[in-house]
């Protein structure tokens, strides 16, 4: 029976289970998402997010705990060096499991992990949303009636301006005008 088990034991032994998620941590950690079975992947979040939030805090003994789980000196830098700053802010939450289907030889569910921070899909479309999000009918309203009156402004001014200038212009051409017209026809004469 399975009483009071709180985690997935993957049918290994835990020396088995432990080195088969530093393992597939380290190459998470690598790669930024590695495409394995559903529970590996469900796992493997439970292993690796604290990890990730241990590593927030650059500390020797911050490292060394970390280090005691990964065993490798290389995924500890990338941990600590490129990762920790991108999600310093967010609060949980970093990996992501996706479902991509079944293996063609058992049928086994498939899934992608991924760091939430590294999609570069996700995070090419998240400014558009965040565009579109900032974009409602009430802030067009307001920008509108803002771009409106600005350029209303400007209309009156240069309504007012322009009058002025049409009779300066105006009243030096008609005399100009008056007095080719009646030199011509009295020449033709």
């Amino acid at each position: 029976m399975r009483h009071n088990k709180s985690f997935n034991h993957l049918s290994r032994k835990s020396g088995h289970r432990k080195a088969l998620l530093a393992n597939m941590a380290v190459s998470l950690i690598e790669h930024k998402r590695i495409i394995t079975t559903e529970a590996k992947a469900k796992a493997l979040k439970m292993y690796v997010e604290p990890l990730i939030s241990k590593s927030k805090e650059d500390t020797t003994h911050s490292r060394r705990v970390v280090f005691s789980y990964l065993k490798k000196k290389e995924a500890v830098t990338e941990l600590f060096r490129t990762i920790a700053p991108k999600i310093a802010s967010r609060p949980g939450g970093y990996t992501r499991v996706l479902k991509v289907g079944f293996r063609q030889g058992d049928g086994a569910d498939m899934a992608l992990i991924e760091l939430v921070d590294f999609n570069e899909a996700a995070l090419a479309a998240s400014p558009k949303k965040e565009a579109k999000k900032a974009s409602t009918r009430r802030s067009r309203s307001k920008k509108a009636s803002a771009e409106a009156a600005p350029a209303a402004a400007a209309a009156e001014a240069v309504a007012e301006t322009a009058p002025v200038a049409e009779t300066a212009v105006e009243a030096p051409a008609a005399p100009a005008a008056e007095t080719p017209a009646a030199e011509t026809p009295a020449e033709e004469k």
